[in-house]
């Protein structure tokens, strides 16, 4: 297999890229995480994970395949963002509290004008979770560059999460065994 781009700083995703043992560097370029209020909630992590693409694709001299994510948490039709604070991380996880919420990965794959994009989505119930479970989580893993406000492999993950239907991958980030599937797609 050829040495892809990754376009992430995704911890996670190097991770789980690691795992798969798919060769990578890791390329990225930042870029606004803004997206049309027009777009279905399917699309948002697909045009994210396209405009990261594309800003990586504006820097390299040669042609190489890139592979950029990006993932969405979603309770009832409303996106369900980075926290911005430990007061909002704790808001957040209240909400998921008790409730089943879908986690959305979007990927593109791309390669000169050859484009594969595709969202996954899997969903995650939650255990009802106290105030001090939750305090507890935010004071010690600290999730603020977590969409949702929390990572499915750390604690909350092992005590408060009652049910997954899907790939759990893509709860950390990254639904890999549909992501090499693409690679070698596209390879061929």
């Amino acid at each position: 297999m050829e040495r892809i781009i990754l376009a992430s700083q995704s911890p996670r995703r190097k991770q789980l890229l690691e795992w798969a043992e798919i060769p990578f560097d890791v390329i990225v370029k930042e870029t606004d995480e803004m997206y049309p209020a027009s777009l279905s909630i399917e699309k948002v992590p697909v045009y994210i994970a396209r405009n990261k693409a594309l800003a990586v694709k504006e820097e390299l001299s040669h042609d190489r395949l890139i592979l950029a994510a990006d993932t969405i948490v979603v309770l009832n039709g409303k996106v369900i963002g980075k926290p911005t604070s430990k007061e909002n991380a704790v808001q957040i996880l209240s909400e998921l509290s008790g409730q089943v919420h879908q986690v959305i990965t979007g990927v593109v794959l791309m390669r000169d004008d050859t484009e594969m994009a595709f969202a996954d989505i899997t969903e995650v119930e939650f255990h009802q979770l106290s105030k001090p479970q939750i305090e507890f989580y935010v004071n010690k893993y600290k999730p603020y560059d977590k969409a949702g406000a929390y990572a499915i492999q750390e604690w909350i993950g092992v005590v408060g999460i009652k049910r997954v239907k899907g790939d759990f991958y893509n709860v950390m980030g990254l639904p890999v065994s549909r992501v090499m599937k693409a690679i070698l797609e596209f390879e061929n």
